[in-house]
């Protein structure tokens, strides 16, 4: 078997899809890409048994066939290789030798029968929504997604699917962010976990344009598909918590801030906080919001003050800096709403302003103030 394929153009494509491959698999054979040849085009499969990523790029080629390639020395070597075509050829012992202008390297491949086949989609449900609307989904809801193994449920976004829309919602017991798209609609109402892993990976795979994405689901697992990509990725087995019941329903004192000023106060601040709770308390008091950490143990401590626009009555509460930091990226707005009620309540932090077809909540939980 022998295929010409340019080596930039190789690489981009393998970068899309490597991040699947973990470094120390069980099995020698996840450490290698699946190259399936059929009718000039290359299919490239890589998998961890978990996800399945798939590309096709259009190549020379008179002949059929596949081969396992080592994934990590061939795109090290691709790296090195200044753009130009490479000549591929695969002997019976699926031993490759690669070609390019002025060099002959050599690695050795394995069976393609050895490597783990892919879910079968069978019984699929599917909707389409834009490529921007699935990628600033997983961006607003990715960072909240708990890593806490003994609560799978936790580990993946929610996706929860109505007639109405799309919502996407992310937790970790001290935080919570809840995105909803009317853009994107079901056929029937549905809910699915879609661990973090595979998530991060089709978000860095797609274009952040308004192209239409094709998602698909069983009982057991997610299909994704846009051109020359495409993800499997087994759902997770597990029951979300009811979030719905931790989002407060009357939080009467609002406070409104300029984004970036209170996200780079909280940055200063946060230098000198406990490292373990990374706590900052908010004193308001009128139009005047002041942040303060500090660190017993190591004697250190950090204030500043700020203006805001705050309706209620004069209150302190305190969060974990780093949390809000975070969470003060995924809105889009210069100035951001908290919405509060006591020192003990979940705060709910909103954008000023909302896109057509766009909400986002998102509840942070208050931490106790060291008085």
């Amino acid at each position: 078997m022998k295929f010409i394929v340019s080596s930039s153009s190789l690489l981009k494509h393998l970068q899309q899809i490597s991040g699947v491959i973990n470094a120390n698999t069980v099995l020698p054979i996840l450490e290698d890409f699946l190259f399936e040849i059929n009718d000039k085009k290359l299919s490239v499969t890589a998998t961890d048994l978990e996800t399945v990523m798939r590309v096709q790029m259009d190549i020379e080629s008179k002949a059929s066939g596949k081969v396992c390639i080592p994934a990590k020395i061939l795109i090290d070597s691709l790296k090195n290789i200044a753009d130009q075509p490479l000549t591929f050829n695969i002997d019976k012992n699926f031993a490759i030798e690669i070609t390019s202008d002025n060099g002959k390297y050599k690695v050795m491949g394995e069976n393609p029968d050895n490597f783990p086949k892919e879910p079968a989609s069978d019984d699929t449900t599917a909707f389409t929504m834009t490529s921007t609307a699935l990628v600033t989904a997983i961006n607003k809801s990715l960072f909240a997604v708990s890593n806490d193994d003994l609560r799978p449920a936790m580990t993946g976004v929610f996706f929860e699917l109505a007639k109405d829309g799309v919502q996407f919602v992310a937790t970790d017991a001290h935080r919570l962010v809840r995105y909803k798209r009317t853009d994107a609609k079901a056929t029937k109402t549905d809910s699915f976990i879609v661990p973090k892993k595979p998530l991060g990976l089709i978000k860095n795979a797609l274009p952040d344009n308004d192209d239409a994405i094709n998602i698909s689901y069983n009982s057991n697992h997610l299909f994704v598909s846009h051109g020359e990509v495409q993800m499997i990725c087994r759902l997770i087995d597990a029951r979300f918590p009811d979030y719905k019941v931790v989002i407060p329903s009357d939080n009467p004192y609002k406070l409104i801030v300029n984004k970036n000023d209170f996200q780079n106060a909280l940055r200063r601040v946060n230098v000198f906080s406990n490292k373990s709770t990374n706590q900052v308390a908010l004193s308001i008091t009128g139009s005047e919001l002041q942040m303060a950490a500090q660190d017993v143990d190591f004697s250190s401590e950090g204030n500043e003050r700020m203006n805001c626009q705050y309706d209620g009555t004069d209150m302190q509460i305190a969060f974990n800096a780093k949390f809000l930091i975070e969470m003060l990226n995924a809105a889009d707005t210069d100035e951001v709403k908290i919405e509060l009620s006591t020192s003990t309540k979940a705060g709910i932090i909103k954008p000023t302003e909302q896109a057509d077809g766009e909400e986002l909540l998102m509840l942070v939980m208050p931490l106790m103030l060291n008085n």
